[in-house]
Formats: structure tokens, sequence, C-alpha cells
């Protein structure tokens, strides 16, 4: 950016000895005014997505319910969490016309990012781990977007700021953004929706809602509505094998970190995440793959439909709660997200060969929950 003094026409407000240094840009204030209203019109377009009652367990005086997030225009979840990224670095003035935006994602954030990268003209790039299931590569590269592959899961940061530095772009790090680009006071967020949805519900005001920890905005932004609006609903993060939110939150230490990355594509994560809030969390679960993909094929099972394992690890947890509810002699309902189609995963959570490589056996887990559920989930 070359600077321009800016000129007095006289005068002492022209004084020389003041220094006046003007950078307003009005080409680029013009493209973001245009690049700002076609992210906000995408918004306008969308409809509210789906909360789907599952009607397991009403009999016994429990409610769960889906929140069903890949009706998004991108599939998935993240599709919120991308628009609000890219309104926030928008507005920041961190994304510049036609310089690329570069992600660190496991998949489906990359997929929502680079939608939103076309919608304005920008190149995008993810960084990912090569494990990265082959679908959501091809939905990356349907949206325009390129894939840049790393070994390790835990180089994805390091590379993505590099390739931000080495082309001028901006690295837009989740990680970091997504618990504050997201307004936790309403604005139409997850939490508003799901509360809007359940007011005429048996049980409106959940006992329970349960989320996953991928950056741990979704978490963070359920956490804050429900405090900000007064209620009592309990906020349960569950967690996958391998990641480190568990064991930062159980010990309250955010150097928390393990030598393997997650299975379960979209949450878990090697280190505590700085969009993790920790202290916002009520109750937290680690939840086994192999319960994780025994829900879902379960569900499957019952529904006909496929989703992700990340929406198998909520589930799981949410059984778990509704037992103990059972157990308690306690009524009430409880949320969790379904995250994504099962669609871009199967090559891996419906392929019993990639179960059998993974030394995966989900058969306790699934007679688990026949057992709990019987003839109710039929």
């Amino acid at each position: 950016m070359t600077d321009t003094i800016a000129q007095s026409a006289g005068g002492t407000l022209g004084d020389a000895h003041i220094l006046d240094v003007d950078r307003y840009d009005a080409d680029y204030r013009r493209w973001l005014t245009d690049a700002i209203g076609k992210v906000q019109a995408e918004g306008t377009r969308s409809a509210d997505t789906h909360l789907l009652a599952v009607p397991y367990l009403s009999q016994r005086g429990v409610d769960i319910y889906l929140k069903d997030e890949s009706t998004h225009h991108t599939g998935s979840l993240k599709h919120r969490l991308a628009r609000s990224l890219f309104l926030y670095a928008l507005v920041n003035g961190w994304i510049r016309p036609g310089l690329p935006i570069i992600e660190a994602s496991s998949g489906s954030t990359a997929v929502s990012e680079a939608f939103f990268a076309s919608l304005i003209g920008n190149p995008f790039i993810a960084v990912m781990a090569r494990t990265t299931s082959a679908s959501k590569v091809a939905l990356i590269e349907s949206h325009g977007g390129t894939c840049h592959f790393v070994d390790q899961p835990s180089e994805v940061y390091t590379v993505a700021a590099g390739l931000a530095a080495e082309t001028g772009g901006h690295y837009m790090d989740q990680f970091t953004y997504a618990e504050r680009a997201t307004d936790w006071r309403g604005n139409n967020n997850i939490a508003e929706s799901i509360f809007s949805q359940m007011r005429n519900e048996r049980f409106p005001e959940p006992a329970w809602v349960v989320a996953t920890a991928g950056t741990g905005g979704t978490s963070a932004t359920l956490a804050r509505y429900i405090r900000y609006t007064g209620r009592r609903t309990g906020l349960c993060v569950a967690d996958p094998e391998n990641s480190a939110f568990f064991d930062g939150w159980r010990h309250q230490d955010p150097t928390v970190a393990t030598d393997t990355g997650s299975r379960i594509e979209g949450i878990g994560r090697q280190r505590l995440e700085p969009s993790f809030i920790h202290s916002a969390v009520d109750r937290m679960m680690r939840v086994p793959d192999a319960a994780s993909i025994a829900a879902i094929r379960f569900y499957e099972g019952r529904t006909g439909r496929k989703v992700g394992a990340s929406t198998g690890t909520g589930m799981w947890a949410a059984f778990r709660l509704a037992h103990q509810m059972i157990h308690e002699r306690r009524t009430g309902s409880i949320v969790t997200l379904l995250c994504d189609s099962g669609d871009r995963y199967l090559d891996k959570y419906y392929d019993d060969g990639w179960l059998a490589a993974e030394h995966i056996d989900i058969e306790p887990y699934r007679a688990e929950l026949t057992a709990f559920l019987g003839d109710s989930a039929r």
C-alpha cells in the first residue's frame, strides 16, 4: 500500500508540521461493499435448518432432537461459521480483492469457505491432512478451491500461515476467530434458532444441549447464548479419541496436546484451540470412535439416512444423558447437532474395510444402543 500525503488548500490547517496520511481507497471500498453485500444476500436467501424430533425415548419421558445443519447450501454446520468468518475478515479489512484466502481445515469448513471465496471472486486454498476423505476434497474443488495436503495434521497451522505470507493472501484461521466472529447474543445464530424452534415443544427448555468441538466456536456460541438469555440448560461437549479438548478441560490445562490426530473428521484437535472457551462448558464426555460410528450406523438402520461421525459422537453423548435422566426418573429434552451428511464419508465410516484396517469394532456399542432403545427405536 502506498501512503498518500494529504495536501491542504492552504491556511493554518495545512501547516507543514502536521503529518496527514490518507489511505482511503475508493476502489477497494466499492469492492468491499459489493463483497459484503453478496455474503449478506446469501444469508438472507437461506432458510433456517430443521429441528428433527427423534422419537426413540419419548414414551419414557425424554425427547431428543437433532438440529439438522446438513441442509445448508454447502451441506454442513460449517456454513454458518464460514459466513461469519468471511464477514468478520471483510469488515476488518483482511481480505483484499483478488488475493487468496487460505484456511487450515480437515474438510467441511474448507468446503463452505471455498463457496464463499468463489462468491466474492477470490481464490481459495485449503491446507488439510492427507487422510481427509476424497469426497470432501472433491467438494472443495467443485467450489473452485485448491487443496494443499500435509502429512501430519498438526502442520496445518504453520503451513497455512506460510502460504498466506508467501502469496499476500489472508489466513482465515478458524481456530482463533470462530468464537469471536459469530454474534453470540442472537442475530439468528444456531443457539437462537434452536431455542426458537423448541418453544412449542413438550419440554421447551432443554435439560442439555450437546455439541462437539472442532474449533470450539459452536460450543462457545451455545454456552454464551444460554447464559445471556437466563436459561438453566446445560451444555455438554462430546469429544472423540485423540483429542486434547477433554483432558485440557478436565484438568484446566491449556497446554495439553496429543500425538495423534482425530479419526472423526471435523472434530477433536491435537491442541486446545483458542476458540474453545473451556470455562463456559458444563460437562464433557470422551466418546470412543467405535461408539460414534455405531451410533450413525444404528441411526441409518432405523431411518435410512446416513450422517457424519461427528453427529454420532454427539448422538452417543445425548443417549448417555437420556439414560441418566431416565434412571433418575427425570423428564425433559435434549438437543444435539446433525453436523453433515454421511455421504461425505462412504469410504470411511460406512466402509467395513476401513473399520477393519483401523481396528474399530462397533458391535459392542451397537448392542448397547439396541438394548437401551429396544423397540422404541423402530
